[in-house]
């Protein structure tokens, strides 16, 4: 997909094109909607509130290598709106509503998906754990793979805590399992 030629036709009202691009990138924003607000029905509400702040400020000098930064900026303050206006904090998913909102994958059997699911819900508990900046960190720089001075500046924190919190965030999450994992390691 031609990002420019997608950004530019969706300015221009071609409603293809906007599709297309809600297509290219609504499964990002929901899963960056899930780890800030923390349940599934919230995070569809909130990537379609994304969408519409998308196509109402969708500005002619935002290209295809401002458009993704921009679009997360977008989503992580739409969920932070939410959470204000919840408020509340996000709150660790129910293990069984979670299994339940996924699709079943035909490439693996049922025990590498059990297995699969069993290290994303361990890594999701151990996140919720972590303080909120950190747990930022992580998922902007860790999981969406943005920059260090994108996030400083998305943030509002300084470079050289970004860079000294993101290696402290990543071993304080690495405890997190560790400590996890033991725990139902010893309940068995």
């Amino acid at each position: 997909m031609d990002l420019d030629f997608v950004l530019q036709r969706c300015r221009e009202g071609d409603q293809l094109a906007w599709e297309a691009l809600v297509r290219e990138f609504q499964g990002r924003v929901y899963g960056i909607a899930c780890h800030y607000v923390g349940n599934s029905e919230d995070a569809r509400d909130v990537a379609q509130e994304v969408f519409v702040r998308i196509y109402r400020h969708l500005a002619p000098d935002i290209d295809r290598q401002r458009f993704v930064p921009w679009m997360i900026r977008v989503c992580r303050n739409a969920c932070i709106d939410h959470l204000r206006r919840r408020k509340a904090h996000p709150q660790a998913l129910d293990d069984q509503a979670q299994m339940s909102n996924t699709l079943v994958d035909g490439r693996h059997n049922p025990e590498e998906q059990w297995a699969a699911n069993s290290r994303k819900r361990l890594i999701y508990r151990a996140m919720q754990q972590l303080s909120r900046l950190n747990r930022e960190i992580i998922l902007l720089k860790d999981i969406l793979g943005l920059p260090l001075e994108q996030i400083s500046s998305m943030l509002k924190v300084p470079l050289g805590t970004i860079k000294s919190r993101s290696n402290r965030a990543r071993i304080e999450l690495a405890e997190r399992v560790l400590a996890i994992s033991n725990r139902a390691g010893g309940e068995k």
